[in-house]
């Protein structure tokens, strides 16, 4: 069994949750009560519409510490910058090639990394109204879908943060979690695989792979692909300089 007071302790340390453009500062609040309510604290906002707000503060009812540690960032890139580990809430089943988890399976997932392998992890939340978008998704490794009254399947910011935050507290006491090796190389970062891909895409369009005017589906699709298999920095590394020599081979080949 995890040692339980100290799976705690690294998943405060170690577990971001974000929201994505919230609209009314209310829900931010309640949502730093629900993290605060399982143990966590680290809250990053992405464009919040109302932040500070006093509706936030009166629905946190208590849990001032958490918004007054809350991270503003103005893009979703800004506001996983060091992570490893990606989950992303979506209410709909949508027609996306990204590995689908319910809450049970997404707090094993997260509970694993962070406390065996040290990975830092985020949950991210999008709009009350539409979520996160497919190119928000797209930063995902897994999607988050919470089984609801297909009937009534409206479910507020505030409880879905509610609904994963208790399954990682449920899971701090599992014997079924299987804790990650810590001598595993140390996978790229959220930040690293963007620099990875902004470099893909320059290279591909250098060497007449991918067509500078419409590279949208195809980028896509390689994002899926990498993010699967979650390369460590050295295959990183390795990655980057096999699309550095390949940009070089092209230019040495061009014609002066």
């Amino acid at each position: 069994m995890l040692d339980t007071a100290n799976t705690q302790e690294q998943l405060q340390a170690r577990v971001r949750v974000v929201l994505v453009d919230t609209s009314h500062a209310g829900n931010i609040g309640a949502a730093a009560r629900a993290m605060k309510n399982m143990g966590l604290t680290r809250l990053y906002l992405v464009n919040p519409k109302q932040f500070p707000h006093a509706d936030a503060t009166a629905r946190a009812s208590g849990a001032d510490d958490v918004l007054a540690r809350v991270t503003v960032c103005t893009t979703l890139d800004e506001a996983l910058v060091g992570c490893h580990l990606v989950m992303g809430a979506s209410a709909r089943l949508r027609n996306l090639s990204v590995p689908l988890l319910d809450p049970r399976q997404c707090a094993a997932k997260v509970l694993s990394e962070a406390s065996g392998a040290g990975v830092e992890c985020a949950l991210v939340f999008g709009r009350e109204h539409s979520g996160l978008t497919n190119d928000e998704l797209g930063r995902c490794h897994h999607l988050v879908h919470i089984p609801t009254n297909p009937e009534y399947s409206s479910l507020n910011l505030a409880a879905a943060v509610q609904v994963l935050s208790y399954e990682l507290r449920v899971a701090t006491s599992s014997e079924q979690v299987e804790v990650a090796g810590e001598n595993a190389e140390a996978l790229a970062s959220a930040d690293d695989m963007e620099r990875f891909y902004v470099h893909l895409q320059q290279t591909l369009e250098t060497i007449g792979f991918l067509d500078p005017k419409n590279p949208r589906i195809m980028m896509q699709r390689l994002r899926r692909l990498f993010n699967r298999a979650r390369p460590d920095e050295v295959e990183m590394n390795i990655l980057r300089g096999i699309l550095t020599a390949a940009q070089k081979a092209k230019h040495q080949s061009d014609p002066e």
